[in-house]
């Protein structure tokens, strides 16, 4: 089957007569090598084309089927593969020479976050006027941040100055995983309240029912004792 091709996908895939090999292996479902006519005959007997899918293979690669139908399932593969890739942002985070305690707690804790997420973090220094005299103490600041975080990430780049900035870069040691919607994780925890309010009510319905039984039964079997031992009194003082 012949179709009418766009210049992208004739620069990216050659088909049919397109192919100039002497010769070309066809895979599928087996794997032959044919003369490229007989194989083109091939493909028009099947109502189909026949598609080089690996020019540079010696011979070339070629598969058997309507080339409309290639490209889509080519658009559908990557479509696939991209959804699968984790997005990766970079995340700054910003100190001065002279970042108090609390304030570098705070940062840390968010750098922890952005590389669990699976998130770049790029840290820096922002030097003001005569403060680019403390550039040693911005430096030591920046490599105990990233020995904090040894263990959510690894240093991709030491401390740099570039003109009143001094960064490092610090990349996730794991894939990032998405984090959860906060109104789903609300309807999670709703859920499993709701379960256990369930399983608490169930068990309270048990042991109400069991005592229920317990005290009839009870009385039932103490007022028969309760008699008897008053009959045997009648008796004994008759």
């Amino acid at each position: 089957m012949r179709i009418k091709n766009d210049k992208q996908n004739q620069q990216q895939y050659r088909i049919n007569e397109q192919i100039r090999a002497r010769e070309v292996r066809i895979v599928g479902d087996g794997s032959m090598v044919v003369p490229i006519q007989q194989a083109i005959d091939m493909a028009h007997e099947q109502g189909v084309d026949l598609v080089e899918i690996s020019p540079n293979a010696q011979p070339p690669v070629c598969r058997l089927i309507d080339y409309s139908k290639f490209l889509y399932q080519q658009k559908k593969r990557a479509k696939e593969m991209k959804a699968k890739q984790v997005k990766v942002e970079v995340k700054e985070i910003r100190f001065g020479p002279q970042t108090g305690e609390n304030d570098y707690n705070f940062k840390l804790k968010h750098a922890k976050e952005f590389l669990e997420e699976g998130n770049k973090v790029r840290a820096f220094v922002f030097f003001r006027g005569r403060s680019i005299l403390f550039k040693e103490q911005g430096e030591v600041l920046l490599l105990r941040f990233a020995n904090d975080l040894e263990e959510y990430g690894k240093v991709e780049q030491l401390p740099q100055l570039e003109g009143k900035k001094m960064a490092i870069f610090i990349a996730p040691k794991k894939a990032g995983v998405a984090k959860k919607s906060q109104q789903k994780m609300d309807r999670e925890r709703r859920e499993a309240e709701a379960k256990e309010a369930m399983k608490g009510n169930t068990a309270k319905a048990e042991t109400a029912g069991s005592d229920d039984e317990m005290p009839s039964n009870g009385g039932l079997f103490a007022n028969a004792k309760i008699s008897d031992e008053a009959l045997k009194k009648l008796t004994s003082e008759e």
